[in-house]
């Protein structure tokens, strides 16, 4: 599955706008600033029907090391979380799955059989 760069759709929406290209990568970027710069406040983000970014902190706990059995203490952290809006997740379930993964899905059914 491709991967698409913020330079890819900085490219899209200057052609779609029909706006210069640096105008549209400075909105993009001031737009992510302005998240990241909520999220480090501790705010939460909601985009009606698109999503909602919020933070989420972890306790901090025990844990061990698979290989060596020992224990390891894991500190703190506070971690994003995004939740699909309504709008996002229809979208989604409506697109047709990529060639790839269908295949996937056709031959764990054969072998499962």
């Amino acid at each position: 599955m491709p991967t698409i760069t913020k330079k890819e759709l900085v490219e899209r929406i200057a052609e779609r706008t029909k706006l210069p290209r640096a105008d549209v990568k400075a909105a993009v970027q001031e737009f992510l600033d302005q998240i990241i710069a909520e999220l480090k406040k501790g705010n939460r983000l909601e985009f009606r029907d698109f999503g909602v970014f919020d933070i989420k902190t972890r306790a901090a706990r025990q844990a061990q090391n698979p290989k060596t059995m020992e224990k390891v203490s894991v500190p703190a952290k506070r971690a994003v979380k995004f939740k699909v809006g309504r709008l996002m997740r229809d979208s989604i379930e409506k697109a047709p799955l990529p060639a790839s993964i269908t295949e996937v899905k056709a031959s764990s059914k054969v072998g499962a059989a």
